[in-house]
């Protein structure tokens, strides 16, 4: 039986690439109010950006339940004996806990590999296609679970964002340095250090976070992938993933959306760059 893959909604997979590895997605939960969605299960990402703009009350999220993910994995069970589950980072957020607790209730019927990305959005996400594209090629989870491990110090991540209120909101990053990245209209650039959120600097403008974006994802020698996420502007985006298929035309380039559940932090107008390098 084939290795199964599981993520989280935040991994920004495209949906295509979903159907066609046949990766497992668990939704992360966004609150407006009283009401609760799952991410891009009851809520899109069109309705949920123009009420993230327009609803006076602000969203939050969720991570899933522990019995969340033991239900996927559960329904698993009947296909295969082996899963690997790949979420985001654990510093930002416990839903690689809930994972390993729902891995505890499954017991020892399914063997499942639980791994923290330490990244987020397709620094998550092309860890899970990397590790579904090995299981659809027949690889077992011994050979999988070594690959992907190498693999995580060689996804890093660049976001620019609009402004810094909907990520200090949101508590993921301290009110000093957002006061600091709202500071004279200048945009934020962001980036994960061992898994944390970090602000790493500022631009004045769009276009020139725009060629921060690409300089960051042509940096390395070989580079295996790439990723533009984004969460209102797509023409940026596939201008921006253009640009970088010239300079590597032989490393895949996805352009995807970001939903609802890392959007309620990243705010509208943000775009981020990830990159997989090939090992030295």
């Amino acid at each position: 039986m084939a290795v199964k893959v599981v993520t989280d909604s935040t991994s920004d997979i495209p949906p295509q690439v979903l159907k066609d590895l046949d990766i497992t997605v668990v939704p992360i939960y966004v609150v407006f109010g009283e009401n609760t969605y799952r991410d891009r299960v009851d809520i899109g990402e069109e309705e949920f950006y123009n009420r993230l703009c327009q609803d006076s009350v602000h969203p939050t999220t969720s991570v899933p339940s522990p019995k969340d993910f033991a239900d996927a994995y559960s329904k698993l069970t009947k296909e295969t004996d082996e899963i690997i589950s790949i979420h985001l980072t654990s510093k930002e957020s416990g839903t690689f806990n809930a994972a390993r607790l729902a891995k505890d209730l499954i017991g020892p019927q399914c063997r499942i590999e639980v791994i923290d990305s330490l990244s987020v959005s397709m620094g998550s996400g092309m860890l899970a296609i990397a590790a579904a594209q090995q299981a659809k090629a027949g690889k077992r989870m011994e050979d999988i679970i070594p690959m992907i491990r190498r693999s995580v110090p060689l996804t890093r991540i660049l976001i620019m964002v609009d402004t810094l209120k909907y990520v200090v909101r949101g508590g993921r990053i301290g009110r000093p340095q957002g006061v600091l990245g709202n500071a004279l209209g200048v945009r934020p650039m962001l980036t994960m250090k061992e898994g944390d959120l970090k602000l790493t600097g500022l631009v004045r403008t769009r276009a020139k976070g725009i060629d921060r974006l690409f300089d960051f994802a042509v940096k390395p020698p070989v580079l295996k992938e790439a990723a533009v996420s984004y969460t209102t502007d797509r023409k940026d985006a596939e201008a921006l993933a253009d640009r970088i298929s010239k300079t590597f035309p032989s490393a895949p380039v996805y352009v995807t959306r970001v939903g609802p559940a890392l959007g309620t932090h990243a705010g509208p107008g943000a775009m981020g760059v990830t990159v997989r390098a090939e090992p030295e």
